[in-house]
């Protein structure tokens, strides 16, 4: 009996200390280079085929992991020379009054959805010529029928789809029609819902303000005049007006991107407070645990902030690199925690799943919890 017991010791010590040893030696080398979060290596799949790339991505939305919408930019000549990496790929500036087909990426696979795999499952392709420049894809999170939404701002207009790509079923904007009342835009750059419907549009790179509709998409309200510090310093004065969100307060976080800076509104306009030294914020997240995520077109960290404006924790590499970042334009988090990022930059969609054992407040959290679909 006590030979079997020293046995059960000594292989349950081997255990331990292979186990030890496992642990030594995982925690030697690397440089952290995707924070808390592993890379996932092949996704997408290359919709665009033989001789082309996906181009330039500037809007993603995960309504589940198997149903990710990525609103792309066309798609690229595929590679030859790598040093070509990033004139090649970076498709930002591409329009559709540019037909020239040595400088214009192919105009197809604009809104595309994929699976957990990346494999593509849908392609809008009937509804093509209605864009010019995609900037962000979402869902209203309190729609229960997950109408999806598509901000064009080189069209200076947002259509309202079903969630099926069938039916347009309604036009924020005047198409190709530029303008600053209550029926146009100039380059709109972003959506925020609250739980009544009331939606505000952040508008955005010519005009400088927040447009308030109610649900039915009748104009409200608008505040915001162009400012740039040192010159102005007032509240609601900003420059490139690139994103906004809501949280549970009915407070509107909206980044004013060229001044460095994230400005807070209530619902009707009025100034609460600012966040200085916010650096480039491309994109914002709101959490349903009520932080505020930002991805920084300066840095290219997602830095973590809570409702007081404190820093928390930031993590990103910048770089062409699998993993790295080069202009994280939107990004969104699936029910599962897997984090996926458009990077408009380099031109490309990932996808990040959360390491094993990683500190939870490191992620990014979940947004507002959504609804079923009702189809």
């Amino acid at each position: 009996m006590r030979r079997r017991t020293l046995a059960v010791f000594a292989a349950l010590g081997l255990v331990l200390t292979v186990g030890v040893l496992a642990q030594t030696q995982q925690q030697k080398g690397g440089g952290d280079v995707t924070g808390p979060y592993d890379l996932v290596a092949g996704w997408p799949q290359n919709w665009c085929g033989q001789g082309h790339v996906i181009g330039s991505t500037a809007g993603i939305w995960a309504e589940s992991p198997d149903r990710v919408f990525i609103f792309a930019r066309g798609c690229l000549p595929a590679l030859e020379d790598p040093g070509d990496l990033v004139p090649t790929r970076n498709a930002s500036g591409y329009d559709l009054s540019q037909r020239d087909a040595a400088r214009h990426p192919r105009w197809d696979h604009i809104v595309n959805v994929v699976d957990r795999n990346g494999r593509l499952i849908e392609s809008w392709e009937q509804h093509n010529q209605l864009f010019v420049r995609p900037h962000r894809v979402l869902v209203n999170p309190y729609d229960p029928q997950r109408h999806i939404w598509l901000v064009d701002d080189g069209v200076h207009a947002i259509y309202k789809f079903t969630r099926d790509g069938k039916q347009l079923v309604q036009t924020i904007g005047t198409p190709k029609m530029p303008g600053n009342d209550e029926t146009h835009f100039a380059r709109p750059t972003d959506v925020a819902f609250l739980p009544d419907g009331t939606f505000f549009v952040s508008d955005g790179y010519t005009n400088t303000r927040v447009v308030k509709f109610d649900r039915n998409g009748k104009y409200v309200t608008s505040w915001g005049m162009k400012g740039t510090p040192p010159n102005e310093t007032r509240p609601g004065y900003m420059n490139t007006v690139h994103a906004i969100v809501a949280d549970k307060q009915r407070r509107l976080y909206v980044s004013d991107r060229a001044n460095h800076r994230i400005q807070i509104f209530d619902e009707n306009g009025k100034f609460l407070e600012a966040w200085p030294n916010v650096p480039l914020p491309y994109s914002l997240l709101m959490t349903d645990d009520q932080f505020l995520w930002s991805a920084s077109g300066l840095t290219q960290k997602f830095t973590k902030y809570d409702l007081n404006g404190r820093l928390l924790s930031s993590w990103g590499t910048f770089g062409i690199l699998p993993g790295g970042f080069w202009g994280v334009h939107q990004f969104h988090v699936d029910t599962e925690g897997n984090l996926y990022a458009a990077d408009v930059h380099v031109g490309r969609p990932q996808k990040f799943r959360p390491k094993a054992g990683v500190d939870a407040a490191r992620l990014i959290g979940k947004p507002t919890v959504q609804t079923s679909a009702t189809n």
